[in-house]
């Protein structure tokens, strides 16, 4: 089972995430990720409607098929319709060619898994998450999840899991199933540590992979500034504050926010992969290049003393 490890490629954004991204741009977003060494993709099908798993299976046909992991996610089936329209109430610069449908059933997983694999141009994938069953937990538990076990079973993929915004339901799936890998965003941050309650310590306890989705919170870490987005709406004056805080310490240190910011969701024990969604081949190396950026130590202190941050981790 290939498991990811280190920095991963978000295909959310290449799929036209509020705003349009050539074929070309986004082929380039994700060779330069594999240029800069980035060897886990994950996509879902929600994700403008197909376009990212489409586009992110033109560019990965490049390379070797054994040298990368890919993980795409069930739960939203997609759906033919005529009527119209544009997907920016889901978030996508897209047309509205089809409609998603929530479908946690056993033949719902399998033919939304059979889509994507003829999108992706794939023959299998190495994991599947369970997307976001937030309002349908008895079906994800009672149908979803044993039909990824069946799946995972007969080898038709290496890995099973389930991905949300939210720590409480994955600590659910860490403890009372066999999942490998779970995908948690934005709950695992510096402005965020919900995951630090009982997901993360449920997952080192029972050697679950963690991948950590939306380090930047949407975008407030990655660029505080009033108007900037946190969780995908404006983000609260509060925090806007603290980020600009955080900001001006790590100038101090000489390194970024971000750099900061990737750092922390790396450094805990649970934690595997960091993703990270790039639209440009320039945001790619920019976060290739925070990420190898080393923290020291004086800046995590400088956090807590200040109040910043209340864990003992990163030390």
């Amino acid at each position: 089972m290939s498991t990811p490890h280190g920095l991963g490629f978000g295909a959310a954004v290449i799929a036209n995430l509020y705003t349009e991204v050539t074929d070309e741009q986004a082929h380039e977003a994700v060779s330069a990720a594999w240029q800069r060494g980035i060897r886990y993709y994950d996509t879902a099908p929600h994700y403008g409607l197909g376009l990212s798993e489409r586009r992110l299976g033109a560019a990965l046909r490049e390379h070797p098929r054994e040298e990368y992991t890919v993980s795409t996610k069930v739960g939203r089936r997609l759906e033919p319709q005529t009527d119209g329209g544009d997907d920016l109430g889901n978030g996508f610069a897209v047309p509205a060619t089809h409609r998603r449908v929530w479908d946690f059933t056993a033949d719902g997983i399998r033919r939304t898994l059979d889509a994507s694999l003829e999108r992706l141009g794939l023959d299998r994938v190495d994991i599947v998450y369970l997307h976001d069953p937030d309002d349908h937990a008895e079906q994800a538990f009672r149908e979803g999840y044993p039909a990824l076990e069946k799946l995972r079973s007969e080898g038709v993929v290496g890995a099973i899991g389930a991905g949300m915004n939210q720590a409480e339901m994955l600590t659910r799936f860490v403890r009372d199933t066999d999942v490998d890998v779970v995908l948690c965003a934005g709950r695992y941050t510096l402005l965020d540590q919900s995951a630090l309650t009982e997901l993360l310590p449920a997952a080192v306890e029972r050697g679950v992979s963690v991948v950590i989705g939306g380090a930047f919170n949407s975008g407030l870490l990655a660029d505080p500034k009033p108007g900037a987005t946190y969780n995908y709406v404006q983000a609260p004056g509060e925090l806007l504050d603290k980020a600009l805080r955080m900001k001006e310490i790590a100038r101090r240190h000489g390194i970024t926010l971000r750099a900061a910011a990737l750092a922390f969701c790396a450094a805990h024990p649970a934690v595997t992969s960091v993703l990270v969604g790039a639209r440009s081949a320039g945001e790619v190396h920019d976060c290739a290049d925070q990420f190898a950026t080393p923290v020291p130590a004086a800046f995590w202190q400088e956090l807590r003393d200040t109040g910043l941050l209340v864990t003992e981790e990163p030390s």
